[in-house]
């Protein structure tokens, strides 16, 4: 199961998804429900709290479907999920969140990691109007994220998981410090939509578990997009794009640890036609 971001398309994992194809994987790409590149109209903590189970419908969907049913063990399913879809994964790891834990982190930290509470919306400038947009952004996230019961969801059938420059900064930390079933990070040191300190690299200090997969110091957000697409612009460009001197001939390489990682603990149950096809499926 392939998780994507906030926003975002599923396609943009496409060399991922092959690379796991290629190591003996049916591979799901779910679409999430309002949180997608054709519907962003709840994004955040209100996408964070369905996402999960929306990767279990995903795996009903492909289970009922008989095509599939003599390449798939679903009691050993992998889970990677990249940013927002990193979110998911890091709750079906055992992660513990609250809506009211997002708007208290950005309280406190609005200056430091405003597009990880605003998004796309506005942006910093440095101009008169940065101090006026940080209040708001902070009445508006406080105003409709107060709700501190802790966000918890359990998949008994979900055995690995990779969490690619994941939104973390709402987790009580202690519920990563070790994970339910192996977890592995992929993290960006140039990451500018989440600023690693509160997120990637927070849950790597918490957690005694974790294998980190691959640590860029060069690397940006979207550097996982893979691939990138082509029409970006505006404020998704300047936090998407690489950062200058990124080499992404190296992401072929991460794909490929990623699915060594997934074969390590979800050994694929049949090989025999690997690579041969790429199927989809889109949760509801």
């Amino acid at each position: 199961m392939i998780s994507h971001g906030s926003g975002g398309s599923p396609w943009v994992h496409a060399d991922l998804a092959r690379a796991l194809v290629e190591a003996g994987y049916v591979v799901a790409l779910p679409e999430h429900h309002a949180d997608n590149y054709r519907d962003d109209s709840k994004p955040g903590p209100d996408s964070w709290t369905l996402r999960p189970a929306e990767v279990s419908r995903a795996i009903d969907a492909i289970g009922r479907d008989a095509r599939f049913a003599p390449l798939l063990q679903l009691d050993r399913v992998g889970v990677y999920g990249m940013s927002a879809g990193g979110h998911t994964a890091l709750t079906l790891a055992g992660g513990r969140w609250s809506p009211a834990r997002f708007a208290q982190h950005c309280a406190v930290h609005i200056a430091e990691d405003f597009p990880a509470c605003v998004g796309l919306v506005t942006h910093l400038t440095g101009g008169p109007l940065d101090d006026f947009k940080q209040w708001l952004a902070v009445k508006v996230i406080q105003s409709r994220f107060d709700d501190d019961r802790p966000r918890e969801y359990q998949d008994p059938r979900v055995a690995a998981i990779v969490a690619a420059v994941p939104a973390a900064a709402d987790y009580d930390l202690s519920s990563l410090t070790t994970p339910r079933v192996p977890l592995a990070l992929v993290l960006a040191a140039k990451d500018r939509w989440l600023a690693p300190r509160f997120h990637g690299g927070a849950v790597r200090s918490a957690c005694r578990t974790c294998e980190v997969i691959a640590d860029m110091p060069d690397a940006g957000h979207g550097s996982m997009l893979s691939p990138l697409p082509a029409d970006i612009s505006g404020i998704a460009a300047d936090l998407l794009n690489d950062p200058p001197g990124f080499d992404r001939s190296r992401m072929p390489e991460v794909d490929r640890r990623i699915a060594a990682f997934f074969v390590r603990h979800v050994p694929a149950a049949v090989r025999a036609a690997a690579g041969s096809t790429l199927q989809a499926a889109a949760a509801d």
